[in-house]
């Protein structure tokens, strides 16, 4: 396979899917809004963006199965599985806030091997292939050289739905707080992965993810020179459900004040 110029075909594909998206936003009526559970909402402009990337990624590598958010196809592929977030970051979507993106990712078993999250908004097309560096609208990408949390921005998500483990997070972002530059939450963890890639932020830390917020984004870092692992330990951070992206050299710094706060019964 040959994995640079699918990097390319894909990216066109989300440029294409992410026009559409563009286009919608500019008549889109709440109206439509659904609700999938609590503050879970989704649109019509969510689920036809889903449908064009399924088809143009079915085209694009007929023996690769998918791993949809809004369940589009569900077939999984034996070896190769794209994953989709077509819309990630609705709710700014739907109350006209500008920070939302198409991200796709490709496994090649368990390992991510390609990567796009487009903004359509802003249009920035981040992506990356294994071994190929990473790059937004053609330019090379790295991470930021800052030396120390000290100097650091970092990116968060923050809970929606599920208040469980509000108090320790809380604690968490409190640590943050204290020794950063401050915290952003954007509301799109593929743009803050993307934004990690890119230098604009060192570091990003966010539990209850799905594969979809980041199976795109993790390639960016990765290739851009950054790290990836759990909160307290590396392991699967696609399928994991936590997430610390960084440029490398603030990482150890941000499992430290993770794992002072946030206990083993919280995971």
């Amino acid at each position: 396979m040959n994995l640079s110029q699918l990097s390319q075909n894909l990216n066109i594909i989300a440029r294409s899917v992410g026009a559409f998206i563009r286009q919608e936003a500019e008549t889109f009526d709440t109206s439509t809004i659904e609700m999938k559970g609590f503050n879970d909402l989704v649109s019509y402009v969510d689920k036809q963006a889903e449908v064009q990337l399924v088809e143009g990624l079915r085209e694009l590598l007929p023996e690769a199965g998918f791993i949809t958010e809004e369940g589009t196809d569900s077939t999984k592929g034996e070896r190769y599985n794209w994953v989709i977030d077509p819309l990630d970051g609705t709710t700014n979507f739907t109350h006209s806030l500008p920070i939302y993106c198409v991200s796709v990712g490709l496994l090649d078993g368990d390992e991510v091997v390609v990567g796009v999250v487009y903004d359509p908004s802003r249009d920035e097309c981040f992506s990356a292939y294994k071994g190929g560096g990473a790059f937004c609208n053609a330019n090379p990408i790295k991470v930021s050289e800052a030396p120390a949390l000290g100097n650091a921005l970092i990116a968060t998500g923050f809970p929606y739905y599920d208040f469980g483990l509000m108090q320790q997070y809380l604690q968490v972002l409190g640590g943050f707080m204290a020794k950063s530059h401050g915290i952003r939450r954007l509301g799109s963890a593929a743009l803050d992965l993307a934004y990690v890639a890119a230098g604009r932020c060192e570091g990003f830390f966010e539990y209850n993810l799905n594969a979809w917020d980041v199976a795109g984004g993790s390639i960016i870092v990765q290739e851009a020179g950054g790290r990836l692992s759990k909160f307290t330990s590396d392991g699967d951070y696609v399928f994991g459900r936590e997430i610390v992206a960084s440029n490398g050299n603030i990482h150890s710094e941000m499992q430290e004040i993770i794992q002072e706060h946030w206990k083993q019964t919280a995971e």
